[in-house]
This record gives structure tokens, C-alpha cells and sequence, in this order.
């Protein structure tokens, strides 16, 4: 039986969204191809018709994980200091830590991405840049070129702050943790606003 083009992205899409979701949980290393196309309703066989490889789907899988955090988390946080920190307070929140399948890649995946080869770092570099750029314009909106590295700083403390909390078995210091983070990461934006 032949699939329409449109069903053979929509499957393509299926994939690539069910696999983000299994690396955040079970880590890139951690999931392999059997379990990936089981999440995704499809045989071991169908994969190869999506990819030429685990890789490719993974560089595929980052990017739209990246993408899916730009566009529900930062593109709908309100502009200025207000949206940043409504991205904080969501990314250091209880529901985010406990949620690392829905949640943000960085925290979930980074040490695997380091790791990983050249074409993935990539994928991981272009994605994270267009989420930097939505934190830098409510950082400084008339140059977010020159904010661009404190809002990577900004990202990189709120992702070592929750994969310490996530870390952490003493549920009320992983608690206090991310009011902390919440607060210095607050500090952070505060200091760049009056720069």
C-alpha cells in the first residue's frame, strides 16, 4: 500500500516527537530503535523508510524539542522583564522537575549532547540560539545581539539548577533549591535591565 506524502510526514513527525519524548526520559544512550518505534505505534522495519540512521534521528528529535520549547514557553511569554520572568518561574518550577518528558531538553539531555557527534551538537546549537534570541529581545529588545551571551547564562543556570533539583532525593532542599535559582535568576534579568 502506498502513503501520501502528507501521511509520510505525519509519521515522520510522530516519530521524531515520540523519541524526544523518550530521550528526555530514558537519555539519548538509553533508548533504542525497538523502543522508539514502539512508542510511536510503528515496526523496527519502518524506521529506515524516516532515517537513514539513530543519529539522524536524534539530530531531528533535538531540534524539534528545541523548537517545541521556543514556540510554547518563550514565544508566548510576554515581552520585557515580565515574559522572562514568567520563563523563569515555569523552568524552576515543581512541575517542570517533575515532568523532565514534557519539559525543556537542556536540562534532560545535555550531557549526552556534549557528547554526541558534530552534526548533533549542531542541530542543538542552531535550536538553543533561536531560544537564546527569544530570552535576549526581552532582555535588551533594542540590541538582543548584545544580550545574547547573558541569556545563555541565564538558560545555563536555570538548567544546572533544575538538574540539581532533579537530582536531589531531599524533596523540600530540591524545593528550596529551585526558589533559589527562581530568585537568582531573577537577580540576573534585574542587573541586565538596569545595564
Amino acid at each position: 500500500m502506498r502513503y501520501t506524502k502528507e501521511h509520510k510526514q505525519e509519521t515522520r513527525q510522530r516519530i521524531i516527537a515520540t523519541a524526544g519524548r523518550r530521550f528526555k526520559r530514558d537519555g539519548i544512550d538509553g533508548s533504542g530503535v525497538a523502543t522508539l518505534m514502539k512508542d510511536a505505534g510503528l515496526t523496527n522495519g519502518a524506521f529506515y523508510a524516516h532515517f537513514e540512521s539513530k543519529d539522524s534521528l536524534v539530530v531531528s528529535a533535538i531540534a524539534d524539542q528545541l523548537h517545541t520549547l521556543h514556540a510554547n514557553i518563550v514565544a508566548q511569554a510576554a515581552p520585557g522583564a515580565a515574559g522572562l520572568e514568567q520563563v523563569v518561574r515555569w523552568y524552576l518550577s515543581p512541575d517542570h522537575r517533575d515532568d523532565p518528558v514534557d519539559g525543556c531538553p537542556n536540562a534532560a539531555l545535555l550531557d549526552e549532547i556534549a557528547r554526541s557527534g558534530d552534526t548533533t551538537r549542531q542541530a542543538y546549537t542552531d535550536g538553543v540560539l533561536v531560544v537564546i534570541d527569544g530570552l535576549a529581545a526581552r532582555m535588551t529588545p533594542e540590541d538582543p545581539i548584545s544580550a545574547r551571551v547573558k541569556a545563555l547564562s541565564l538558560l545555563g543556570l536555570m538548567a544546572g539548577t533544575l538538574q540539581l533539583a532533579r537530582a536531589l532525593t531531599d524533596r523540600q532542599l530540591s524545593d528550596d533549591l529551585l526558589e533559589q535559582g527562581i530568585r537568582t535568576a531573577l537577580a540576573l534579568v534585574e542587573a541586565q535591565q538596569h545595564l
